[in-house]
């Protein structure tokens, strides 16, 4: 199984406005994210980004697909077959069977994966947008993870997807 973290992001690494805002996401990049969704046929959320997520249009998309909310607090869920996971092991031990696992924020959920060193991969897709503040990539822990760049490629004209690998061993160093 390969768990594989999937985040659009500013050029300065905000995945969302201070107000939760992200509407300078594009159609393209909405559409490479439940296309790489789909494919996985799984997605674990946190709490607040679930909440948003519901209520945007691509949601819909993800109707066969098996969701998963990773929160500490109990959680009102909009479809009986989503589940609620207390960790990030947790998260992935109930998605043990699906061969990719996307794991698609927020920012505290992101940094948590990488703490517990459960991600394998990362796109990144970068919008041409600078926010003064916001919510960052990864919020809340501290870790450090080498990366080993796999490719990239323009998913509009303005934007580009990045994909690394993270590096399991001590013994990389670029």
């Amino acid at each position: 199984m390969k768990v594989i973290l999937y985040m659009a992001m500013t050029v300065n690494g905000m995945i969302a406005g201070t107000d939760d805002k992200t509407n300078w996401l594009t159609k393209e990049e909405a559409e490479s994210y439940c296309s790489i969704v789909r494919e996985a046929g799984c997605l674990i959320v946190g709490r607040r980004t679930y909440h948003i997520l519901t209520k945007q249009p691509e949601f819909q998309e993800f109707n066969n697909a098996k969701l998963i909310v990773v929160s500490h607090n109990d959680v009102r869920l909009v479809d009986p077959s989503h589940a609620v996971a207390h960790s990030p092991q947790e998260a992935v031990d109930l998605l043990s069977d699906f061969r990719e696992i996307i794991v698609a924020g927020g920012g505290i959920l992101n940094a948590s994966f990488l703490a517990a060193n459960l991600v394998d991969e990362i796109f990144l897709d970068i919008e041409p947008v600078i926010l003064g503040a916001g919510i960052p990539l990864f919020k809340g822990q501290s870790f450090e993870r080498d990366l080993k760049f796999l490719g990239q490629k323009m998913i509009s004209d303005s934007e580009i997807q990045l994909h690394y690998e993270i590096v399991k061993e001590n013994s990389y160093k670029g």
